[in-house]
């Protein structure tokens, strides 16, 4: 299992916009092969921070949907990221 997480830093007023351009990657991922979870969402104590998490069966099936990460209009909004790729090499359940 392949587990991507981390941050990137906007300024607060285009956080809202940054979000609505991820919508149809969101969309994409979640259809992808593999894909477990994929989310991008707004931090709930930061306004110009947007939380990244997905999850992913294999390197292979994160290779296969993975292009050159986010869009020129995102990248054009971004003041910091802070994202790293983790391989899992066991799962417990907390539920």
């Amino acid at each position: 299992m392949v587990i991507i997480a981390g941050h990137v830093v906007v300024e607060p007023q285009q956080r809202e916009r940054y979000l609505a351009d991820c919508v149809g990657v969101i969309e994409l991922a979640r259809r992808a092969p593999g894909c477990l979870d994929f989310a991008v969402s707004a931090d709930l104590v930061d306004a110009g921070r947007v939380n990244i998490f997905e999850r992913w069966e294999s390197l292979p099936a994160v290779e296969a949907f993975r292009s050159d990460g986010p869009s020129d209009a995102q990248r054009a909004v971004m003041l910091a990221a802070s994202v790293a790729e983790y391989e899992v090499g066991a799962v417990r359940s907390l539920t």
